[in-house]
């Protein structure tokens, strides 16, 4: 499938971000992007919330966010938008997690992911998008046959 010109143009930012992070950050952020499209072949990235002093955030979408990749100086925070509802048995959430919705991953320097775990909580954010999608879609009021 082809990248949309939106998608291109995210590809192209956060290909950005990475090249000028240019620390540990960087390489550990397109580790974490290659890991998440090896979980997830159809997802989507995306850049979000565009601010004049932020610049912008990754995003990794399918049928809504998936996670989010935030830079900072000591750490990299992967913020799983329905974190709360994932199933986290290696319990990589570290952060955020006081939310009723979000949980999060920081990564600092020197540490590692466990990639087949990541892999799955980026499994379970895909299913619960799409379980949620298909609720909503389930719930939509038919058309009644008399136009109303």
């Amino acid at each position: 499938m082809a990248a949309t010109p939106d998608e291109g143009a995210a590809k192209a930012h956060i290909t950005q971000r990475i090249e000028t992070l240019g620390d540990w950050r960087s390489e550990m952020l397109a580790s974490v992007r290659q890991l998440i499209h090896a979980a997830d072949p159809a997802i989507c990235e995306e850049w979000k919330w565009v601010k004049p002093t932020g610049g912008g955030t990754p995003v990794w979408s399918h049928d809504g966010i998936v996670c989010t990749g935030d830079s900072y100086k000591d750490k990299l925070k992967l913020t799983f938008a329905r974190g709360a509802a994932i199933h986290d048995p290696k319990l990589l959430f570290n952060a955020s997690l006081e939310g009723g919705t979000r949980r999060a991953i920081d990564l600092r320097e020197g540490e590692q992911i466990n990639a087949a775990a990541f892999k799955q909580l980026v499994r379970a954010a895909v299913a619960a998008n799409v379980a949620t999608t298909a609720a909503r879609v389930g719930r939509k009021k038919p058309l009644r046959r008399d136009g109303a």
